[in-house]
């Protein structure tokens, strides 16, 4: 695990003064988010992958933000805090398990892929979980759940609910987080 991300991400949400938050930290503490990995075998699928990319995601989407111009305002910086730090929050895993387990060949080598999913789960959306997991905590907005819910954009399970009903939030979040993934974390694959 990196300290320097972990406490970054700490700062950042505890910042926003939202009532609840620091139970959801520790929530995030206890359910490995700060080790897990973001993928199995893509972006960061490495021990703490999944904190380094909500990291880069806030990076990117405040670059993004300032760059646009957007207004800044105390309601729309905490917004864009939350939603781009947990917006994953559904990958470290739920019900006691995480999301992802080391991949282990039947000869009991490690594989080239080095995580898969893990089997004992039932299938449920990282993204669904994410809002699940974050509202026993805090409470969202309404545009910070829709941003959640959606910022998969057009590549989420939820792909025909979203068409034409974008915001400026979930589009900023999808944006971010493709470009993480896509861009700043390719050469991590």
């Amino acid at each position: 695990m990196n300290e320097e991300i972990r406490n970054k991400i700490i700062e950042l949400l505890l910042s926003t003064g939202r009532q609840g938050m620091k139970e959801l930290l520790v929530h995030m503490e206890d359910k490995g988010f700060f080790t897990a990995p973001c993928s199995g075998q893509y972006h960061l699928a490495k021990i703490g992958g999944l904190a380094e990319h909500s990291l880069n995601v806030y990076k990117t989407a405040c670059e993004v933000h300032f760059g646009l111009n957007l207004p800044i305002d105390s309601d729309s910086t905490d917004s864009l805090r939350i939603v781009t730090l947990i917006h994953d929050l559904g990958k470290m895993g739920h019900h006691n398990k995480p999301n992802y387990v080391p991949c282990i060949l039947k000869s009991g080598k490690p594989s080239a892929k080095p995580f898969e999913t893990n089997k004992e789960l039932l299938y449920v959306p990282h993204e669904i979980e994410s809002l699940a997991i974050a509202s026993r905590f805090i409470e969202l907005t309404e545009e910070e759940e829709f941003a959640i819910l959606h910022h998969n954009g057009m590549y989420g399970d939820l792909k025909y609910q979203l068409t034409g009903k974008e915001t400026p939030l979930q589009m900023l979040l999808h944006f971010a987080d493709m470009w993480a993934s896509r861009v700043i974390e390719k050469e991590d694959k």
